[in-house]
């Protein structure tokens, strides 16, 4: 049976990886906190949406997010939620990325992950055990980079903008609309918006926009609700983009066993 595990409890534990395993609730959040050790989390059930002073990522169906030793985060569940994660000291972490980042999950891993929330604390690291957790680290370190995030700029003007759009995002909304609100011509906020983001404005609007999606499907809202309240003048255009991104239609992806 899977024990319920809080982070905390595990920084000191003499071992390089430890899993863990929890259910949450619908809607449950986690507020900001942070760990010694870099943490992979993954939704084995549902979906989690982690928020950090840097950006947004959301881990839909077959994605895992990776947080790095002593960065600050939330995280919102999105209906019931059964997370299957590791703790990862920094010794077995340097081939890890050193910023969030979202990847891709695959059956080998989704596997070792719910195998090492069964693995005692203190498990035998030269025996059978021990090889499970070097091969999900492995496997974590090989895992395909998924382009679904939303960073946060640094400037305080244009990352509140980013803010207010996240909360209430519009697909119809321009350069121009940003720049007029910034008081900044065309040209010296495109500049300013990929240095802060290291994206274009188009591409952060549409990583905005899936970051809101995501939970909505995985929620049950229809999608042409969905494509309507992101102001997509019907489902077609938001269907498009959501496939171009995620690889399969919103509809598929709804479809798909959590």
């Amino acid at each position: 049976m899977i024990q319920h595990r809080h982070p905390d409890d595990y920084e000191n534990v003499p071992r390089a990886v430890v899993g863990i395993g929890n259910d949450y609730p619908t809607s449950f959040e986690l507020a900001e906190h942070s760990h010694r050790r870099g943490q992979f989390l993954y939704a084995a059930r549902g979906v989690v949406a982690v928020s950090t002073p840097g950006g947004a990522w959301v881990a839909p169906v077959e994605r895992g997010v990776w947080i790095p030793a002593g960065t600050p985060h939330s995280v919102r569940m999105v209906g019931a939620v059964q997370t299957r994660s590791v703790l990862i000291d920094q010794s077995a972490s340097a081939r890890l990325a050193e910023t969030c980042r979202v990847v891709a999950v695959s059956p080998l891993l989704r596997q070792l992950l719910v195998a090492a929330a069964e693995v005692p604390a203190e498990y035998d690291e030269g025996g059978r055990d021990g090889l499970v957790m070097d091969l999900l680290v492995a496997e974590i370190c090989q895992a395909p980079v998924i382009p679904i995030l939303v960073p946060f700029p640094r400037h305080a003007a244009l990352a509140q903008r980013c803010h207010r759009f996240l909360e209430s995002p519009r697909a119809g909304e321009t350069i121009d609309d940003w720049s007029h609100a910034l008081a900044m011509n065309r040209r010296r906020f495109t500049r300013l918006f990929r240095r802060e983001t290291g994206m274009s404005f188009a591409e952060w609007r549409q990583q905005a926009c899936l970051s809101v999606a995501l939970p909505r499907l995985a929620s049950g809202d229809s999608v042409t609700a969905i494509a309507l309240d992101l102001g997509y003048d019907g489902p077609g255009n938001f269907s498009t983009m959501f496939k171009r991104l995620v690889g399969v239609t919103p509809s598929r992806y709804r479809g798909q066993p959590l």
